[in-house]
Order: structure tokens, then sequence, then C-alpha cells
């Protein structure tokens, strides 16, 4: 996945990529004229795009707590500013011919019965409902609850287009569960994913994230990830998710990544 603003195409090509989701910063503009922009350079530059991701003003991942409090759909404060946004990241990415929208929700609760929960799954209900009017899916990724609780909230949700973005780190970065039998438990839902690793949160710090690890440096175990993809049926492409600060070492690493996953898809 890259992210206007901090990436751009023809940086991307050259480390063999030719086709992603576009991360999309909570003030960047998505009027008309910046979608004109963004479809020449995809046409200019041959490059298609899978999904377009949404990100909001005033999330933080600083911590577990700081996420449940800031990021997606969960915060009171922010839920109708943050609902106008997605529908007009559904909007932007309609304009450029992409088929899906993404974002994180947020720590969804997991008691079916408190009041942020049916908020919040109304609130799904309406972004799908306007992301399918363009022909779009709705990707929730995957990693702030446990799976069995994402398996239930989506069939609370009771949307055909509502979906699974997938990612195996986030699942070690919260501690919410194996990615491997969580992927095989949500495989029916899932119309993407992030190829990204990770090791997990320190036990003697209350609250605290894993780390996140270059492709193949943590504990995500990307050739089971790439062969359990396989065995469930997905053929979609691989996404490259790297959040390096140094952008020299994310891009290296991204290289290293394609390089990676270029060996495991051959070999199978």
């Amino acid at each position: 996945m890259f992210s206007a603003g901090r990436d751009d195409l023809v940086e991307m090509k050259s480390l063999g990529v030719r086709c992603g989701q576009l991360g999309i910063p909570g003030a960047m503009d998505l009027d008309e004229s910046a979608a004109a922009v963004w479809r020449d350079a995809l046409r200019r530059e041959g490059f298609t795009l899978v999904t377009v991701f949404a990100s909001y003003i005033g999330e933080s991942y600083a911590d577990i707590p700081a996420v449940a409090r800031t990021v997606g759909f969960v915060p009171k404060k922010t839920r109708e500013e943050r609902e106008r946004r997605t529908r007009d990241l559904s909007d932007f990415a309609a304009a450029l011919g992409v088929g899906s929208i993404a974002c994180h929700i947020g720590c969804v609760p997991e008691d079916p019965g408190h009041p942020d929960y049916a908020a919040v799954r109304e609130m799904v209900r309406r972004v799908c409902d306007h992301a399918g009017r363009r022909g779009q899916t709705f990707a929730l990724e995957t990693g702030q609850e446990r799976p069995e609780v994402l398996s239930r909230f989506l069939t609370a949700v009771d949307r055909p287009n509502v979906r699974i973005n997938f990612d195996p780190a986030n699942m070690i970065l919260y501690g919410t569960g194996e990615p491997i039998a969580a992927l095989r438990a949500l495989a029916p839902h899932v119309v993407s994913v992030h190829c990204k690793d990770a090791c997990g949160p320190p036990a003697d710090v209350p609250g605290a994230l894993g780390t996140e690890r270059p492709l193949g440096e943590g504990s995500v175990g990307i050739e089971r990830f790439v062969q359990t993809l396989r065995e469930i049926g997905f053929r979609g492409p691989l996404n490259i998710e790297r959040e390096a600060e140094n952008q020299q070492e994310r891009l290296s690493d991204i290289r290293q990544a394609v390089r990676l996953l270029t060996r495991l898809v051959g070999s199978g």
C-alpha cells in the first residue's frame, strides 16, 4: 500500500510494484480536480489501483488505548465528520474507477449491547449502502478486535458488500489472535490483504502495541501466510505495507518484500 503525499507512482514502479492500494491522508482534498490528477498519473504510469484506503484527522496509533480513543468510527465526537469523509472517499474512488474502499473502523466493542456497537454498525451499514450504489465493496481492516468479534460484527452489519482487508501483522501488533488461524476463520469475507510483518507487544508494558518488522523478519510466518492464501482460493494482489518512519529504509524494505513475495508465489 502506498501513501498519497509520501510516495509517487514512478518510485513505486521502480521497486517492481504495478498495482496496489492508495492510502489517503485525512486532510487531502477529494474533489474532482484531485481525482483528475490521479487519473492522469495512473493512466500515464500504467498503474492499477485495487483499493482506496481512508485515514482520518485526529487518529493516533501511539498505543492501544490511544487507538481505542481516536481511531475510526468508534469515537462519538468525530462520527458524523468521518462518515461524511468516507462517503467522499467512496466518490473519489469511483471517479478513479476503483471498486473497493477500506479503513480501520476502530476497536469495536465485544458486547453487542454496548451503545457504541449499534452506532458503529449503523454507520458501517450507511457507508456500505453508499459504496454499493457505486458498485464498491467496503473492507474493514483486521487487527483491532479478535476474529470471532469481527465475524459476528459482519453478520450484524448484514450488507452484501461489507468485506475484510486482512492484515496478519495487525493481529500480532494488537495481540488479538494468531494470524493464520484468523485468516482461515475469516476467509469467506476477505477481499484484499496486506503483506506486513510484526513482533508482539512487550508483556511488561500494558496497552503497548507490538513492533512492525520488515516482511519475513517478524512473527507472521509469511511463507505460511502466502500458502494459506493459496489454500483458501485468494487470487487478489499481495499489497505490501511498510510503515517505517525513515523513507529510504521503507523503500529498501519494500524492494526486499517484492523479491520475497515473488519467490514465494513462484515456488507455489
